[in-house]
């Protein structure tokens, strides 16, 4: 996926919202290095989210 289209779609991977112009945490996979985005919310209440690349869960 290229930047720009990444840019679009700044998704939170928990939950789905979109969290552009949010204190959302941008972070890679820690087994595949794909790019995920978390809004505050889930990363407040320590929800999972899986890479969609690999499958790694992760709090």
């Amino acid at each position: 996926m290229s930047e720009s289209q990444q840019k679009r779609t700044q998704k939170c991977i928990s939950c789905g919202v979109n969290i552009t112009g949010t204190n959302a945490a941008a972070f890679k996979c820690p087994d595949c290095g794909h790019q995920i985005y978390r809004c505050p919310t889930c990363r407040k209440q320590s929800n999972l989210y899986q890479c969609p690349e690999c499958g790694f869960t992760g709090p």
